[in-house]
């Protein structure tokens, strides 16, 4: 009898979420929780863009530059990654550092020239940044893509939109 009860007993631990190794920490939403430096820092630059959103510039600042670090590390990790190297762009260009920012843009071309989202932050630093020529090589480039990133930058291009990220 106590060694039913005990087995039942490990049987309930074991499958409890509080104990289950593959748990999300027992958090009801059903949301698994960030697991690389990569996702952190895309959660980072999610919560930043709500604070912007807001009006709340010194928030969104510090998250964007949380997830410049963890964007960082996990490109230390994983190099040559495109997505990874957009967010630095992005990141980077948020905070006001346009320098970097047109370089992590610029490596993650080399990789995949075709990349929607370089493509589109890249051309809206090049509004930012008075090159509306270079900004209409990228909306070239996205002319095809039949996505809103296209539409998005020709607004931005045409002066009708602020760039919003």
């Amino acid at each position: 009898m106590y060694k039913k009860f005990l087995t039942a007993l490990l049987f309930v631990l074991i499958t409890s979420p509080v104990f289950s190794a593959g748990s999300s920490g027992g958090s009801s939403s059903g949301e698994a929780k960030p697991v690389s430096q990569y996702q952190i820092g895309e959660k980072m630059i999610n919560k930043a863009k709500k604070f912007e959103k807001k009006n709340k510039t010194d928030k969104a600042q510090k998250h964007y530059k949380k997830a410049i670090g963890y964007l960082l590390k996990h490109n230390k990790k994983f190099p040559a990654d495109p997505d990874t190297l957009n967010y630095l762009g992005f990141a980077h260009r948020k905070i006001g550092d346009y320098e970097n920012a047109e370089i992590y843009y610029s490596m993650g071309l080399e990789l995949d020239p075709k990349h929607v989202g370089i493509n589109e932050y890249m051309g809206e630093l090049f509004v930012v940044t008075n090159r509306l020529d270079k900004a209409k090589e990228r909306l070239a480039v996205l002319k095809d893509c039949n996505c809103k990133e296209y539409k998005e930058l020709k607004l931005v291009i045409e002066g009708k939109k602020e760039s919003k990220y």
